[in-house]
This record gives structure tokens, sequence and C-alpha cells, in this order.
């Protein structure tokens, strides 16, 4: 069975440099065992990062155990629905990737929510015209 974005569509991948997900198979695919719903793509921000560091969850450093490189300011990433939503409360939300946010996150977060920080950002933000 296809999973679906909060969109209704088929899961768009997030990212595969650096390799995201769960899975790590650079989508913000979920199951029984993602029992912290990486289900959102986010475009990591600086301001998000130092807060994700605050609340005790470093995105910045590598821990290769876990195949996680370390994020920088621009990365997508699928970060946790609980985690996600706290920044937004804190007013620190990262930006948010429709396409390929897993519709599993509307357990957690509203719509409108999500849609206050969509972007639309291709795969390669190099391709982008100046």
């Amino acid at each position: 069975m296809t999973e679906r974005n909060v969109l209704g569509e088929e899961l768009e991948p997030c990212s595969t440099d650096p390799m995201t997900g769960f899975f790590r198979d650079g989508s913000c695919s979920t199951g029984p065992d993602d029992v912290g719903s990486h289900t959102i793509c986010a475009v990591v921000t600086a301001e998000f990062l130092d807060h994700q560091r605050r609340i005790g969850n470093d995105l910045s450093s590598p821990m290769p155990h876990y195949r996680f490189p370390g994020l920088s300011p621009g990365d997508r990433w699928c970060v946790t629905a609980a985690n996600w939503a706290r920044a937004f409360n804190d007013g620190v939300a990262a930006p948010v990737v429709l396409a390929s946010t897993n519709q599993r996150v509307l357990e957690v977060v509203s719509l409108a929510a999500l849609q206050e920080h969509a972007v639309d950002v291709p795969m390669d933000p190099g391709a982008l015209e100046p």
C-alpha cells in the first residue's frame, strides 16, 4: 500500500542527501516501530536546529551508529511530529514540504499549522534560477 502525503497524494521523497527517514530510505514513511513519528519533511533552519538542541534533540551532531550525518541549515529531514509541534508552539517551526510530509502526522499536527509553514523546495535547491 502506498503511503499518502498531507495533500492526499502519493508521498514524495524528502531527501537522499542527507539520507533521511525512519527507515533511511529518503522518505518520511512510517510504521509501528516509528514511535517518534518521523513524518514531517522539514527544511531545517539554524533557529530550528538551535531550538531542537535546547530541548534535548541535537540534530546538528553526527551520530554514525544511527546513520545520522548531523544537519546543517537548508537540509531536508524527516523530523518527529512532536518535536516539530513543540517548535511550532515556541514560534520556531521549520518550513515544511507538504508533498513529502506523511498524512499520519495529521494525528498530531493540524494541516493548517503545516500549511502556515509550507514551502515548495526542489530536491536540488541548486536547480533554482538566481
